[in-house]
């Protein structure tokens, strides 16, 4: 472990020359762990994080309604009972106010701030063939050189801001969900526009509806929902779910999706009455049961899928009555079907239609041209006037976060360039041209979606923590999937991919949403457990199709 003269190496202060063992970018979930495990086999880290404080999702996404869909006690880091137990939810589904303050619980109990470098921006990392590292600048001026850079960056942090001509014109105030001002924002009386009604979108509609004068929605494509039921939580609630810790360890790492429940029946073992009755309790259970636990044959089996989307369907029905809003608000049978796009759960999202301040705009086959210094205009000429627009415009999903900085690899390789070409990774772990480059929440793992984030994120810590210890007890300089064994994952992954009806829609699953990116299913759909497992068989094998030297 070395490092230069000119570093302190602690502390969150700018640092002009710096060199350490491993660098991490991103202070969210993954990030914080990782910094704990590689500090744990005694490797001197520098954590790089834009924010001023700890979060990375939960930190930038403060917007109205933020909160949790995955239940709070399974959002869980699961490697110290002591860890666990030592923190309380106050409810089954929080906000992120509260889940904040988790995640800064976690960085004060295991000590982790020292190590971060706050309100930095990595802008460059190239690797130095010769010298067997990675040179990191930032942007406020760092040279920062390590052996190892591990990127946390997330899944869903990469904003898609810049959507339409004219923003810059605004007079009023526009923001996208994803930098929403900490100070919040005042939409008292204001002519308010949300642009998107994707699972972000939908908080902030069924939250701020009651705030703003006048509430225009403008929806492009209906989205299938979930109610959600989310109750507070008893002291006698919080230890029955404490107590449920061995049980957690165990079950989430192996079920398909990281979540506590897992797919129970065969659609074809059961009678028509009793599937409907699987369908009720899952839809009563007021959580994501009924995409990720009812009938897995809906991700496959196009008649089993056309049936659960028209249940879906008509549970909107019943609550919406009106004709026109049922038109807007539900996809029709011929859109797509129910689970091949993110699902969202929402609280009285509908019926914050029926509020006379509340008014649709459809932007499907008249979509939204640019934004004026008055407002929004659609291909029609129509200018919706405006005070404020909240742009729930969603991400560069999987891999924005990565190309949004400079990595070049052996040979000057960019990964931007790469990506640009074919998304493509070794069990989402590492990138064969980046030698020592470690990934989590990329594309090719089921971290990138399709699974409680928290289980994923856990176990890619945890296999890049024993990959490196398994390096450094072997006197091991630098490791690199061969291309051989990143063409069979890929493989393997589209193989699985493909046999999905997710693979025959558009969403940003399939980064559909970002003009120009290359199609394909960002997450591994073969299951977390199957995942795992394979992850744990790539160690097993002293990491078979890694070369190392």
């Amino acid at each position: 472990m070395t490092q230069a003269a000119t570093a302190n190496g602690r502390g969150n202060g700018a640092q002009k020359t710096a060199s350490f063992d491993a660098v991490v970018v991103g202070a969210g979930v993954a990030g914080l762990y990782q910094l704990y495990r590689l500090r744990e086999q005694g490797l001197n880290v520098r954590v790089i994080d834009a924010a001023s404080g700890v979060g990375g999702t939960w930190y930038w996404n403060r917007y109205p309604g933020a909160r949790f869909d995955s239940e709070a006690y399974i959002y869980q880091y699961l490697f110290s009972e002591q860890l666990y137990k030592g923190w309380s939810w106050s409810e089954k589904f929080p906000g992120q106010p509260e889940i904040e303050r988790w995640l800064n619980y976690v960085a004060d109990r295991l000590d982790l701030r020292k190590d971060i470098q706050f309100n930095t921006t990595v802008e460059r990392a190239h690797f130095d063939e010769a010298a067997k590292r990675w040179t990191v600048l930032t942007d406020k001026g760092d040279t920062i050189h390590a052996q190892f850079l591990v990127t946390c960056c997330g899944m869903l942090s990469a904003p898609l801001t810049s959507r339409f001509p004219g923003q810059e014109t605004f007079r009023g105030q526009l923001f996208h969900t994803a930098r929403w001002p900490k100070e919040g924002v005042d939409l008292a009386g204001k002519r308010v526009g949300v642009v998107g009604n994707g699972a972000t979108g939908i908080q902030v509609i069924q939250t701020i509806a009651a705030d703003a004068g006048h509430l225009k929605v403008f929806i492009r494509t209906p989205q299938y929902i979930i109610p959600m039921k989310n109750p507070k939580y008893t002291a006698a609630d919080v230890d029955a779910y404490k107590a449920k810790f061995q049980f957690f360890t165990k079950q989430l790492p192996s079920t398909f999706t990281g979540f506590e429940y897992d797919f129970e029946y065969a659609w074809a073992d059961l009678t028509p009455d009793r599937r409907r009755e699987v369908l009720e309790d899952c839809w009563n259970d007021g959580s994501l049961k009924l995409w990720l636990a009812s009938f897995g044959e809906m991700f496959f089996d196009e008649a089993v899928n056309r049936e659960i989307s028209e249940f879906v369907r008509e549970k909107m029905r019943e609550r919406l009555q009106d004709p026109k809003l049922c038109e807007l608000l539900i996809p029709a049978a011929t859109d797509y079907g129910f689970g091949t796009h993110r699902v969202p759960l929402e609280q009285n999202f509908l019926e914050t239609f029926h509020r006379p301040n509340v008014e649709i705009v459809s932007v499907k086959s008249n979509p939204i041209e640019r934004v004026t210094p008055d407002g929004v205009q659609t291909a029609d000429g129509t200018v919706h006037r405006l005070d404020v627009i909240i742009l729930a415009t969603g991400f560069d999903a999987g891999t924005g976060a990565l190309t949004r900085i400079d990595i070049r690899g052996r040979d000057g390789r960019a990964l931007k360039d790469d990506w640009s070409a074919d998304i493509r990774t070794t069990m989402g772990l590492q990138i064969h041209g980046y030698p020592n480059l470690f990934t989590t929440a990329v594309p090719l793992a089921p971290s990138a979606a399709l699974c409680n984030m928290t289980t994923c994120l856990q176990k890619q810590v945890e296999w890049i923590d024993n990959c490196i210890k398994y390096m450094r007890s072997r006197n091991l300089e630098v490791i690199e999937p061969t291309k051989d064994a990143e063409d069979q994952w890929v493989a393997h992954h589209d193989e699985t991919a493909n046999a999905t009806l997710i693979a025959r829609t558009n969403s940003w699953y399939l980064g559909s949403n970002v003009e120009g990116k290359p199609r394909r299913v960002l997450s591994y759909t073969g299951g977390v457990g199957t995942y795992h497992g394979k992850c744990d068989e790539v160690a097993a094998s002293g990491y078979r199709g890694f070369a190392m030297q």
